[in-house]
């Protein structure tokens, strides 16, 4: 998968992100099992899309991989606004950015936000 790299699920920890059928996730919660009799240790993750906010729960073994997301955060000045858009410039590297906007977020031209990207989808994380 692009833009990801891989991890044993044993070293996964409640707040960072992975990787599922193309989508960027949040974990949201761990629980272990104990090896059995015949079966290896198994992990059950409660996951919340990045950019969806659907949730969902993954169960493997605590020795298998799973995708990482690479995950890049900036803060940016909002610019301008055309239609379900927010045109913003970056604030360290004067990149031109295109974000879709969020209901419920108090956005004004001029304003700084924290912005996220992963997997080549971007969101605007915080409205300051």
């Amino acid at each position: 998968m692009p833009g990801t790299t891989r991890a044993e699920i044993r070293t996964l920890k409640v707040g960072r992100y992975v990787a599922i059928d193309d989508d960027a996730y949040k974990i949201l919660g761990m629980s272990k099992s104990k090896p059995g009799k015949h079966g290896s240790a198994k992990a059950r993750i409660e996951l919340e899309n990045i950019f969806t906010g659907q949730k969902r729960s993954h169960v493997g073994t605590v020795t298998d991989t799973i995708h990482i997301p690479m995950i890049e955060k900036g803060s940016a000045i909002i610019t301008h606004f055309q239609g379900n858009e927010v045109h913003a410039m970056d604030s360290k590297t004067y990149q031109a950015l295109i974000l879709p906007v969020d209901e419920g977020m108090n956005l004004q031209s001029g304003g700084e936000i924290q912005w996220m990207e992963a997997m080549g989808l971007y969101k605007i994380s915080r409205d300051h």
